[in-house]
């Protein structure tokens, strides 16, 4: 496995704010070395560093690809209520650019989560998305994302209708997407991820849900995430990512996608 075959499409940096601890330069730095393509910058529900993260890129020839993991309503982003298991009534979902239109659409869709739609988090909905996702690509998300949540709570055949629903809106462009980071929650959803691609056509890309650039950087990244919660790091309770959750080699990813 070459890294020139191998892209990122899911990757946090240190603009989601106290929950990504990459820093620009070091991811590219990064993808430079082991000579990949091209990198995806996803931050939760926003692009705030959307233009360094494009220079950083092209200064080590690395194409960037802009994107964002937003925050979608399951009903209307103008409702502000909780739904079970979800605490601003939302769920992730990965939008990226392929063109200029899909980066001017981009933009209005994150503006809007943080003008019309903000509770917890900037979030949009389904409506907004279906007149501003011309130009861009759709992937399902990491275990927060809306497909991965029906799978684990309500089943096959609600997940099954769901992604009718964004295949509706984003055509060949939307793609399932599986990670595998050790989480008993992918136990359950990945098998259910396979069947979807299998019996509904649907592509899948495997990403790796990257909060942090080298695998020794998980300690620093815990007490990132604890600053967050407003624990310490002697608190046995407190919120932790898996030590999977960095920028992992093209090598990494065939060996954990073997399969």
């Amino acid at each position: 496995m070459k890294s020139s075959d191998f892209v990122h499409l899911h990757s946090h940096t240190m603009f989601s704010l106290l929950d990504g601890a990459s820093k620009l330069g070091d991811i590219a730095q990064v993808a430079a070395e082991w000579e990949m393509p091209a990198v995806a910058m996803t931050d939760h529900g926003n692009m705030f560093g959307t233009i360094d993260f494009y220079r950083a890129m092209k200064d080590v020839n690395v194409t960037p690809i802009i994107g964002c993991e937003v925050y979608c309503a399951r009903e209307s982003r103008f409702d502000r209520k909780p739904l079970p298991g979800l605490q601003s009534g939302s769920n992730h979902l990965v939008l990226l650019a392929k063109d200029n239109t899909g980066y001017q659409n981009l933009i209005k869709l994150v503006s809007a989560g943080y003008m019309d739609g903000f509770y917890y988090n900037p979030r949009i909905d389904k409506e907004i998305l279906r007149k501003h996702s011309e130009g861009l690509v759709c992937l399902s998300a990491c275990v927060g994302g809306e497909i991965p949540y029906l799978l684990e709570r309500e089943g096959y055949k609600s997940a099954q209708k769901m992604v009718e629903v964004y295949l509706d809106i984003f055509g060949d462009d939307y793609y399932l997407e599986i990670q595998r980071h050790g989480i008993d929650k992918e136990k359950v959803i990945n098998p259910g991820l396979i069947k979807l691609h299998k019996e509904m056509g649907v592509p899948l890309v495997a990403t790796n849900d990257s909060h942090f650039t080298r695998a020794g950087d998980h300690e620093a990244h815990a007490a990132l995430v604890a600053l967050q919660t407003g624990k310490t790091l002697n608190d046995p309770n407190r919120m932790c990512y898996p030590e999977g959750v960095y920028f992992k080699s093209a090598q990494e990813m065939y060996d954990l996608f073997e399969d």
